[in-house]
């Protein structure tokens, strides 16, 4: 009797594993479905004007921002984990991240936006205009996976995993096919470009 129970219990705890596991895939797709919705379009049109593929730029919001969910999101609209750096002098956001100061973690000071087309257009400027990342523009605007690792091999993030966390979400998602849009503004780019 007990060894019956035992595989029960066994085969219960599968099931609700199963079913926990699947409704929050469900969940994080629909997130993720939700987010692309939203920032296809200022992805598109950066990419248009800076050669940033728009499935890095996808990718990573995604990533970085937990689908537009994240902390630093939805207080400072930032949704690519930029870091003030010395030069900022926009808002400014605080919260603890991967700083320490003898030896204990502290607030980092992160870029705050008044709206999140700010932090995508920032986060491709930060991007052009800094000489860490100048290598990216060799590649092609098409070829995320170089992009994906040029990322990394640039510094953008410590995550040792985090051009192949990249190019999940890109091939999960299809995010490539927004590389080969037209500009979503026509051949005119909006004026605040």
């Amino acid at each position: 009797m007990s060894r019956k129970l035992t595989q029960i219990a066994c085969s219960l705890g599968a099931i609700l594993c199963f079913i926990f596991t699947s409704s929050f895939s469900v969940e994080t797709d629909f997130d993720a479905m939700q987010y692309i919705n939203t920032y296809k379009d200022i992805a598109i049109a950066e990419m248009h004007r800076t050669g940033i593929p728009a499935s890095i730029k996808l990718a990573q919001g995604m990533h970085e921002s937990q689908y537009g969910k994240s902390r630093l999101a939805t207080n400072a609209n930032n949704h690519f984990g930029i870091k003030c750096k010395k030069y900022w002098t926009g808002g400014k956001f605080y919260h603890k991240d991967d700083d320490y100061k003898n030896g204990e973690l502290i607030n980092s000071c992160f870029r705050s936006y008044s709206n999140e087309i700010d932090s995508y257009i920032d986060h491709s400027n930060f991007l052009v205009h800094s000489e860490r990342y100048a290598s990216l523009f060799t590649h092609d605007k098409t070829d995320y996976e170089k992009w994906a690792y040029g990322l990394k091999e640039c510094g953008y993030a410590t995550d040792l995993r985090y051009t192949k966390k990249l190019i999940h979400k890109i091939e999960k998602y299809n995010l490539s096919q927004f590389d080969w849009s037209p500009s979503p503004f026509g051949s005119l780019a909006p004026a605040r470009y």
